[in-house]
């Protein structure tokens, strides 16, 4: 555990963020492992597959994860506090309360899976390997959760690496059983999905074997069962609206996924992957993001604003240096980046891919902004710009998108221009909030 009350500043920040960015592209792993190696051995149908179902899976996956967080900026501030007391209960009252939450939904979604991928307009042809891997995923669901649950309360208390290590394994363990189950058992899509949630399964029970053995705080015996209503009630609260974030990131997503989908299956199999660069490439902008969230929540259950704010400035250094180093790297490496998600012979999905590649890692800053002044309104507490923010962002994006791309017959390319929009909307609101939030936490020192 770590206490970020004190100490020096950038090298914690740091410390912190670097298990945060290699456990998230870890997590990236699993889905561009089912990604590569699928495109490679299956072909394209099954790639735009895998791609569709994507979206839907990716939200119910961003809301767990955004309530986790949510309860993760609660668990900081009671931390930086030494409230303990409180934080047991905050703690297994969320425990609780996800794996309820986790069943219920997974158990929908094995009922409704079929007509959402319909909403969607998927192509029938590849219709029904959408539905397996969608029904196949979601019935792993609630190990999504634990994992999900543990590995923010460890970032709460400030370790960052454990979650990491058990990340590894699991991303690992998935590429092995994508080659059994896709390449050597020759199960497609349906093996792809399998060894996802096998992987993941094996991380959650490492996770609890650990926390068992060596993080005393979390040994709480019968206290894992208190459940206090009054504290479920302030999570949700107080979660909801990080996880609804999260959800409309993804929401927007599904909109534009929508646009895609009647394009034809290049432009979705381009679309799969060039989704997959990104993700690894703005998970690390909002790693550190995360890490600032932290720090800065720590700071403030301590009373130590000032400390908070220069912890947020240092978080700025961090992105300008992380960023002007993957723009330079996916646009010059943009032709083989595409070259690992489609098969020999697939020209018209990597020229559509390298089109995209070429102009949105000149647009990276653009996140890097969003993402460090998120980072600052949800380490005060204030989660209703980040959310706001968020649905101005994916808005503009899916308009964008259906006028350049639907309305006005454009190319792959102007969905980079979509994201464009979409990051000038959200710093048009952002940055007066930014200026109105710094000036309020100054006049509190």
């Amino acid at each position: 555990m770590t206490d970020m009350t004190e100490g020096k500043i950038i090298p914690q920040l740091t410390k912190f963020t670097i298990p945060l960015v290699l456990g998230n592209l870890f997590q990236l792993t699993y889905n561009a492992a089912d990604s590569v190696i699928v495109g490679k051995f299956v072909g394209d149908d099954a790639l735009a597959a895998v791609g569709s179902a994507g979206p839907i899976m990716n939200m119910v996956i961003l809301f767990i994860s955004g309530m986790c967080m949510g309860a993760g900026i609660l668990m900081s501030t009671l931390y930086g506090a030494k409230n303990y007391e409180r934080l047991e209960r905050q703690i297994s009252t969320t425990l609780l309360g996800g794996l309820a939450f986790s069943i219920a939904v997974a158990v929908l979604l094995q009922i409704f899976a079929d007509p959402i991928l319909e909403l969607l307009q998927v192509p029938k042809a590849i219709l029904p390997w959408a539905e397996v891997y969608l029904r196949v995923v979601f019935g792993g669901l609630i190990f999504t959760f634990i994992y999900n649950f543990f590995s923010n309360t460890l970032r709460a208390l400030g370790d960052s690496k454990v979650p990491l290590y058990f990340l590894i394994i699991s991303a690992v363990l998935n590429i092995v059983l994508d080659l059994v189950f896709v390449v050597g058992l020759d199960q497609g899509v349906l093996g792809s999905a399998v060894a996802t949630v096998l992987s993941e399964a094996l991380c959650c029970l490492c996770c609890v074997i650990y926390i068992k053995k060596k993080i005393p705080i979390l040994c709480l015996g019968k206290r894992w069962l208190v459940f206090d209503p009054s504290v479920l009630w302030r999570t949700f609260t107080y979660g909801i609206t990080s996880a609804l974030q999260q959800m409309c990131i993804q929401l927007g997503k599904i909109c534009v996924q929508t646009i895609v989908n009647v394009q034809g299956v290049a432009f979705i199999a381009a679309f799969t992957a060039i989704n997959r660069v990104d993700d690894f490439a703005l998970t690390p902008q909002q790693n550190i993001s995360h890490a600032a969230t932290t720090f800065m929540a720590q700071n403030k259950g301590g009373g130590n604003v000032e400390r908070m704010k220069r912890g947020f400035l240092s978080s700025i250094v961090l992105q300008i240096i992380y960023t002007a180093a993957v723009s330079v790297l996916v646009f010059a490496a943009a032709g083989p980046i595409m070259g690992l998600f489609v098969s020999d012979g697939s020209e018209e999905v990597t020229g559509l891919g390298v089109s995209y590649l070429h102009l949105i890692a000149i647009m990276y800053i653009m996140p890097a902004a969003t993402n460090t002044i998120q980072g600052f309104f949800r380490g005060i507490g204030d989660l209703k710009v980040t959310l706001i923010s968020t649905i101005l962002n994916m808005s503009a994006r899916f308009f964008s998108a259906w006028l350049m791309i639907h309305v006005l017959h454009g190319g792959f390319d102007r969905l980079a221009w979509a994201n464009f929009w979409g990051w000038i909307a959200m710093l048009a609101f952002q940055i007066p909030m930014f200026i109105w939030g710094w000036r309020k936490e100054s006049k509190a020192v």
